[in-house]
């Protein structure tokens, strides 16, 4: 459960202007953010922005990530790219001031009506977050960050271990400061984390990097926990990916996607 008086991932300043705190803080460079706070917070524009239709339900957003979001006070702007009855196509950008953009987000949202159709779904395998061991973050050498804001607990795999794993995952603070944690919130302030639950490299020996992130949805979750059941493939040319299923406690939610590039960890 989130602890108000703990933070928040940002500080709302303006309409469409915040303030990272430390907690956005990623585990390979102090002045740059994990990718899951901005990208949650590009989801929420999406979501909130003027004229954002109460019957359409986000169903996929996929996010660039153009260069490493830094810890600086950053303006979120939204447009629509297409808008029709059914359907709308919506872009979100993030950028420091007086620079270009460092995220970009499209999101695809549908319309929809309550009853229009009987559910399909494949009930849930996977074991709760109240049998997963809490397991921590690779060593990260700073206190405060992504790595201190989220919860993780584990059923297969962990941070520390290569090969496919399940984690479920928990945020302890809001996404902005004041606001209440919404269930988009939840999904997209973890599902960046697909490659370290699921590494199958050496830290030490290669980098492998998300350059971006696609997350479709079929129903938003419910409760507080989110897991990604998750693996990666590598190619020998440095191209891989990693891929999750999306759950909540009810059962699969969606699917969590990254490219990756693979390279040799310089030595010396």
């Amino acid at each position: 459960m989130a602890d108000s008086d703990a933070g928040a991932f940002f500080e709302q300043v303006a309409e469409e202007r915040f303030v990272p705190t430390p907690f956005t803080r990623g585990p390979w460079n102090p002045d740059s953010q994990h990718a899951g706070p901005p990208a949650a917070l590009l989801g929420r524009a999406v979501q909130l922005r003027p004229g954002s239709r109460e019957d359409m339900r986000l169903s996929r957003i996929t996010f660039e990530i153009l260069r490493p979001v830094p810890l600086r006070p950053l303006t979120v702007t939204t447009r629509v790219l297409k808008e029709g009855r059914s359907l709308e196509l919506v872009e979100a950008s993030l950028a420091p001031d007086g620079a270009d953009a460092v995220m970009r987000a499209r999101a695809l949202r549908i319309r929809t009506v309550p009853g229009v159709a009987p559910e399909v779904t494949t009930p849930s395998a996977l074991p709760g977050p109240e049998t997963a061991s809490a397991e921590p973050f690779f060593p990260v050498p700073w206190d405060t960050g992504y790595h201190t804001a989220m919860e993780c607990r584990f059923t297969q795999g962990s941070f520390v271990s290569r090969g496919p794993g399940t984690c479920w995952m928990r945020m302890r603070v809001p996404l902005v400061a004041g606001e209440k944690i919404t269930p988009l919130d939840r999904v997209l302030t973890a599902a960046d984390s697909v490659n370290g639950v699921s590494n199958v490299l050496d830290f030490a020996t290669h980098v492998f990097i998300n350059p971006d992130l696609t997350v479709f949805l079929h129903r938003h979750p419910a409760g507080e926990w989110v897991c990604l059941d998750a693996a990666t493939t590598i190619s020998p040319d440095g191209l891989g990916m990693a891929d999750a299923t999306l759950h909540d406690t009810a059962g699969p939610i969606g699917r969590s996607t990254q490219s990756l590039f693979v390279d040799g960890r310089p030595t010396g």
